[in-house]
């Protein structure tokens, strides 16, 4: 009986070494696979890192454009703020002009204004018999006009809706920036 339980003994540890030794072995290709996975992890997360530091330096790069972008719209912005006062001021002299040329046309010519000037034109008048006589012309000072009563200038108009239009795309950008930056 011996040789029967010694026998059974010895094949039951046979058996439990040959599940063993399987087991071995699929584990052992589990842990291949899985150092491969680990492998291929390792590579993505690098490239993943290689990808994040280009993107980080991109966003240094737009942020820097956009910083430049802003000055370079700020400073054009001011220079056509600049150029519409100019014009305005010019149009400003140049009614004033026209209003004391017109006021010594309208004295030289006895009082006719322009829109005198075309009817009397068409409907001439006697020369005067006595032209020795004549009054001196008086100086006349420059008109004013309030601003309802100056005639808008297309120009300006222009200029004014490209600087509005240029200042609402430049505060768009600046709040992108500061969102982002947030």
């Amino acid at each position: 009986m011996s040789l029967l339980v010694t026998l059974t003994a010895d094949v039951l540890v046979a058996i439990l070494l040959v599940a063993t030794i399987v087991s071995c072995i699929r584990l052992s290709r589990r842990i291949a696979r899985m150092k491969a996975d680990e492998a291929g992890m390792r590579q993505t997360i690098g490239e993943l890192m290689v990808a994040s530091t280009t993107a980080e330096r991109a966003v240094a790069g737009l942020r820097a454009t956009l910083d430049e972008c802003d000055r370079t719209l700020a400073d054009r912005l001011a220079t056509a703020e600049r150029y519409a006062a100019d014009l305005s001021t010019h149009v400003a002299a140049g009614e004033a002009v026209i209003g004391r040329i017109s006021a010594i046309v309208a004295q030289a010519g006895g009082g006719q204004t322009g829109a005198g000037r075309t009817q009397a034109s068409t409907l001439r008048a006697p020369p005067m018999a006595d032209t020795a006589v004549r009054p001196h012309p008086q100086i006349v000072p420059p008109q004013t006009r309030t601003p309802a009563e100056v005639p808008a200038s297309p120009n300006g108009e222009r200029l004014g809706a490209a600087a509005a239009a240029a200042l609402a795309m430049s505060e768009r950008a600046l709040g992108r920036l500061r969102s982002k930056a947030a």
